[in-house]
């Protein structure tokens, strides 16, 4: 009795196999919360953490209008290194096994559909005859919509903006280093080891241009971000520990630097050095605590939506909210308490309205036209056979 070998191409009652897809990861709705923590941090600033200045909008100071609590929101600039530390985070998983056009397309349809918007609106209300506020001229609020506004030295709509040009830098370097030749664990390893050391030689060789490109203040908060995704993937990794152990340890020297100044009564803002390095370990910790799945239980949908409100929040919060505290402080005589409240209540309904009539229709269709591969016209026939001629 011979035995006969089955071709499993030529049998018909197996299934063929799907071409294999990159896995895609379960949503961290934790990372969700954690998102718009920091975008209230970064109001809490702009609306009452600067110190003894007076305010056109409030035409007082922190200090008097929040005697207990503008220490406190003194700390909150450091709402945009948490976003950083995020940020490095999912760049670094939305990156993982997925091509350049798409990892292009992701970034942009995220940023711009509600950025433009955010970029219209404020400007058509400082232009308004009712509102104090200076607006840009025309041609500068044009090239906003670049966001290239600030190495081209043009006046900013957006005072958070500066924020999107270091996300921005950031998201070029990730694409040519990791995405482009594709991501692994060795090139990710690499290059937060390079961009490490890249940025502290940057910062003792004092160049400008590469201060610019390797962004020293900022780098080890998203580097720190794209060590905690190796843990997020191997929680044992020990070069993913060192990145981020060695990230913290010089992020929190960089704010320190930038942010504490010696204590005055006439200073712009006061915080100690040890509360900016709390607060700068507050993020690095939230969000290793996500990142190795001890809060994978807080799966609260409405976390999706307070994530989803975040960005168009922290884009209209600070412009558009010195407008609602004016209006509703010294026209119409609204506590400040009470107007703080408001004013954050009105930017997050506002920021709801933008993720609904904006960013829900555009991004999926800018995401897909961004996408989509280029094809051309297959030659007919005709055209096929006969070979061309040479003009």
């Amino acid at each position: 009795m011979t035995s006969t070998t089955v071709d499993p191409a030529a049998d018909p009652t197996r299934r063929p196999e799907r071409p294999a897809t990159p896995r895609r990861e379960n949503r961290l709705r934790a990372l969700d919360g954690l998102r718009l923590v920091a975008a209230l941090m970064v109001a809490a600033y702009h609306y009452g953490g600067r110190g003894g200045e007076v305010t056109a909008a409030w035409g007082d100071s922190a200090r008097h209008l929040f005697p207990t609590l503008h220490s406190l929101f003194a700390y909150g600039c450091l709402g945009v290194q948490v976003f950083f530390v995020i940020s490095g985070f999912v760049i670094c998983m939305s990156g993982w096994g997925r091509p350049l056009r798409s990892f292009f397309a992701s970034r942009a349809s995220r940023l711009l559909p509600a950025y433009w918007v955010a970029v219209l609106l404020v400007t058509a209300v400082f232009a308004l005859p009712v509102v104090v506020y200076e607006a840009v001229s025309p041609s500068d609020a044009l090239v906003n919509l670049t966001l290239l506004q600030q190495p081209l030295g043009v006046d900013r709509v957006l005072g958070v903006c500066w924020t999107l040009w270091a996300e921005i830098r950031f998201y070029a370097l990730f694409a040519l280093c990791v995405v482009l030749p594709g991501a692994d664990r060795q090139r990710v390893i690499l290059f937060c080891a390079g961009w490490t050391l890249a940025a502290a030689l940057a910062q003792a060789a004092h160049e400008p241009l590469l201060d610019v490109v390797l962004m020293p203040e900022y780098a080890p908060f998203f580097i720190g971000g794209v060590g905690l995704y190796l843990l997020h993937k191997h929680r044992r990794d020990a070069y993913g520990w060192g990145i981020v152990l060695v990230s913290w340890l010089t992020g929190q020297h960089q704010v320190v630097a930038s942010l504490w100044h010696a204590p005055s009564p006439d200073a712009f803002s006061q915080r100690s050095s040890l509360g900016i390095v709390a607060v700068v370990t507050f993020g690095f910790v939230a969000v290793a605590v996500i990142a190795l799945g001890y809060l994978n239980w807080v799966n609260w949908r409405w976390l999706t939506v307070a994530g989803a409100l975040t960005y168009p929040f922290y884009l209209v919060h600070e412009h558009l909210g010195w407008v609602v505290i004016r209006t509703l402080h010294r026209e119409l005589g609204v506590p400040a308490a009470g107007t703080f409240a408001l004013t954050v209540a009105a930017m997050l309904l506002l920021a709801w309205l933008m993720h609904r009539l904006v960013e829900k229709p555009l991004t999926p269709r800018l995401r897909a036209a961004l996408s989509r591969p280029r094809t051309t016209p297959a030659p007919s026939t005709r055209e096929a056979a006969t070979p061309q001629s040479l003009p």
